[in-house]
């Protein structure tokens, strides 16, 4: 097993106060001000050495961190170890670089007692997008390799804009998120088909049919349109995720030339359209005008002087640090940023940008059972968000 760094002292190298001079823009908030002085955010670093960190989740209630690489294995964390063993070894099934690879992870609700997990993956030899279904061996921390059934397959036209996230959502259901087939501009026109997966976010049920149902009261069935899908337009949501606590859905969904944007809504709300290619961010897309009626727009945008691809993070619910309670975590990777925001209900306020020292291209974000952030970078570090006084 490979030691980690667990010592404050030692590990936390990047500490910083909110930076009120990088404001986040496009969004319709404000900034409150710093909290007080003696408030501090920093990251602890929590893992290092690994290849390409793309996703950190953990199952219900399970101290143990559960790691992606891209090239196809699941690591575990445990008692501030990384474990040389991995969780799960796909890397022979698994068609890896650029957007392509093992992109997540999600353990069922009831993996306690059933033991099921989900994984998401470019396959090899094509790199079409598959979602597979496991279970955990007779020991805990070893997958069972041949109880693997692939459940959703869906061809990809080109090698980017996977989407890959996978996420049970507070319902239950399993929440699938595709982009668009890649290609620059959408030039099949996936974003705004319902005819195709490619462009969405679908919602199943893995515990009914074979090997799973479309939830009736998903907004395209029994009209016309895929029965898997819940929301679309969406070019490439590469993470998505649930406010626990609320309920609202956050996607994150990068761009193409010009804008990054930050969508949010309430996660009951079927059937919405965010827009892609008809906008871009909050504008139209390509040419001067165009109709936006019925169009979901992004609550924050943000234009490529300040980035080039966000990435989305989580909205924070841990008990260690409540004085960012309830703000969704974001960055992008090529800026490396950490930026944070309330969502209203109808906009964003208290923007805030944590200087917290260099992190590299901010790859991911993570969350542990107890609701504790987690940041993944290039580097090959995972780092835990923490609070220093």
């Amino acid at each position: 097993m490979m030691a980690l760094a667990v010592s404050l002292l030692s590990s936390l190298i990047l500490v910083g106060c909110p930076d009120s001079s990088t404001p986040t823009n496009g969004g319709d908030g404000e900034d409150n001000g710093d909290p007080p002085p003696d408030f501090q955010l920093a990251v602890q670093v929590v893992a290092s050495g690994l290849a390409s960190p793309l996703y950190l989740t953990a199952p219900p209630g399970d101290p143990r961190l559960f790691v992606v690489e891209q090239a196809g294995r699941v690591l575990i964390v445990q008692d501030g170890q990384l474990l040389s063993t991995p969780f799960l070894d796909i890397r022979d099934s698994v068609r890896s670089g650029g957007e392509r690879g093992l992109l997540s992870i999600a353990f069922h609700p009831d993996y306690a007692s059933n033991g099921l997990f989900f994984v998401s993956y470019t396959s090899e030899p094509d790199g079409d997008t598959r979602v597979a279904r496991y279970s955990v061996s007779a020991d805990p921390n070893r997958a069972d390799l041949e109880s693997a059934r692939v459940i959703l397959e869906r061809t990809q036209p080109f090698g980017n804009h996977n989407g890959g996230l996978i996420v049970f959502g507070p319902d239950g259901k399993l929440y699938i998120g595709l982009g668009d087939g890649g290609g620059g501009g959408d030039p099949q026109g996936n974003g705004q088909n319902t005819e195709t997966l490619l462009g969405a976010l679908l919602r199943i049920d893995v515990d009914a049919g074979d090997p799973y149902m479309s939830p009736a009261d998903n907004p395209f069935v029994g009209v016309p349109g895929r029965d898997e899908i819940w929301v679309y337009g969406l070019r490439n949501p590469w993470r998505f995720a649930f406010d626990p606590e609320v309920g609202d859905l956050y996607i994150a969904d990068v761009g193409q030339n010009d804008w990054e944007e930050v969508n949010a809504v309430s996660a009951n709300q079927a059937g919405l359209n965010f827009g892609w290619n008809i906008m871009e961010g909050r504008h139209c897309f390509q040419v001067d005008s165009c109709e936006m009626a019925g169009l979901v727009l992004p609550v924050l945008e943000y234009g490529r002087s300040q980035g080039c691809s966000v990435t989305g993070g989580y909205v924070y619910r841990g008990a260690a640090i409540p004085e960012i309670q309830g703000h969704y975590f974001y960055s992008d990777f090529c800026n490396g940023f950490l930026r944070s925001f309330r969502y209203t209900g109808s906009g964003i306020a208290d923007e805030r940008s944590w200087d917290v020292g260099e992190l590299g291209s901010v790859l991911s974000f993570g969350e542990d059972a107890i609701g504790e952030l987690y940041i993944l970078s290039a580097n090959g570090r995972v780092y835990r968000l923490v609070r220093v006084d």
